[in-house]
């Protein structure tokens, strides 16, 4: 299951990482928690529609969405948040919740991950949380997520959907810069510096596996990902 904060977030933030578990047999859900502003919701659930058909994702949207934008009262949001997401997490049971970090600066995507969190901690098993950061360094990154050309152009596909947001802003060049970026980057900052290569893939995401255990919350293995068993 994944968390998007708005539509286009499941396509921009970790889109290889859910693109190689659908690949790999499993069923995406992508809970999407604000549809932006209101005079945009038509537009942008007709696009998460579209960008869920194209990239095989089930797609779960509030009859009210949130509003989580800036100017928005964020403390009284949350815990409505909260609770959609526990009746989504009740309904869909997933093995493996991924959202965006608590730490992504950006207030609506921070809203997001404190619920998230939140959810995971009244789990009776809690399920591993994996995070992406979008407008903010991923603070302590330990999965490495290797991919190629061929999933790159199907996360393409998938943003594509997003035409409204893509004439607002290039999402597209953003789609590849990082995925290079974390491709050099990541396995340094993942394995350690001077780490040799761990894939020849010429792209990579980064995200942070945390495990609620205890009553606390600890770093999940470091690893390369391997979407047969992400967990």
């Amino acid at each position: 299951m994944h968390v998007s904060p708005h539509p286009d977030d499941e396509a921009i933030g970790a889109p290889a990482t859910l693109l190689l578990l659908r690949r790999a047999g499993w069923e995406v859900v992508n809970a999407v928690v604000s549809l932006g502003r209101p005079a945009d919701h038509d537009r942008r659930r007709d696009e998460a529609i579209d960008a869920a058909r194209r990239a095989g994702f089930v797609l779960v949207v509030p009859h009210e969405p949130f509003a989580i934008s800036s100017g928005d009262d964020l403390a009284c949001v949350e815990p409505l948040v909260t609770a959609w997401l526990a009746r989504v997490v009740a309904d869909e049971e997933p093995a493996l919740v991924v959202s965006p970090s608590p730490h992504d600066a950006h207030p609506g995507h921070e809203v997001v991950a404190r619920a998230t969190r939140s959810v995971i901690e009244r789990m009776s098993d809690p399920v591993p949380w994996l995070t992406w950061s979008l407008w903010a360094d991923l603070p302590s990154p330990n999965v490495y997520v290797p991919f190629g050309d061929d999933v790159l152009a199907e996360a393409r596909h998938v943003l594509a959907a997003y035409r409204g947001e893509l004439a607002r802003n290039d999402y597209g060049r953003l789609l590849e810069a990082r995925s290079i970026a974390n491709a050099v980057l990541g396995r340094e900052r993942i394995f350690g510096f001077g780490s040799p290569r761990r894939s020849t893939a010429p792209y990579a995401e980064m995200l942070a596996d945390q495990r609620f255990t205890g009553g606390a919350w600890i770093p999940g293995p470091t690893r390369a990902f391997d979407p047969a068993d992400p967990t």
